[in-house]
């Protein structure tokens, strides 16, 4: 993936999202790779802090249909916050994190798994049971130590920080991201 699709996928979230709040946008969804499977995570900041974050783990339908949705979903459906209003498209910047295929991790144990974590590269997948999280790798950004970045990821899953079981399982992916403000600012 390149920046040039960056510049393509980033104004189909902002149109998404701009024409679920019925203010009008329009944006190019003719490139064919659109078409392709993918998942995604859709990530809207205001000001620097988080406004919402929706995203798929595996690819189950074409890429152009799960970044419209994620945009839609992260907008007005994070359950963490008040649906977006149109008020806000202004101040809002868009993020979409391109996920690569997940894979399982093997681990003998949390000292195992926090020696296998590679800060700044990985998402991680978390699961216990009915317990699941994920954290994308800009997580890292704010929770640079393994440890701290296990503990937020057990604690988003519903578990304590210090929880751990052998069923545990984790598995990893990388991303390719595109932020709105990096294209802005690259531009000047």
């Amino acid at each position: 993936m390149s920046a040039d699709q960056g510049k393509i996928l980033l104004p189909i979230a902002r149109a998404a999202i701009s024409r679920a709040l019925n203010v009008p946008y329009t944006a190019d969804e003719a490139a064919p790779w659109l078409a392709e499977h993918g998942a995604c995570f859709v990530t809207l900041t205001q000001y620097g802090e988080l406004r919402g974050c929706i995203g798929t783990l595996q690819a189950h339908r074409p890429l152009l249909a799960d970044v419209k949705s994620n945009a839609v979903s992260a907008a007005l459906r994070d359950p963490r916050f008040a649906p977006l209003s149109a008020a806000e498209l202004d101040i809002t910047t868009v993020e979409i994190s391109l996920l690569s295929s997940t894979q399982t991790m093997d681990v003998q144990g949390e000292a195992d798994a926090l020696a296998q974590l590679r800060p700044g590269v990985d998402g991680i997948v978390f699961e216990y049971g009915r317990y699941r999280s994920t954290f994308l790798p800009q997580v890292w950004d704010q929770l640079p130590q393994p440890h701290q970045f296990m503990a937020h990821l057990k604690r988003k899953a519903g578990l304590p920080d210090d929880f751990w079981a052998e069923e545990v399982k984790l598995s990893r992916y990388t991303v390719t991201k595109w932020s709105e403000f990096d294209l802005a600012t690259k531009g000047k």
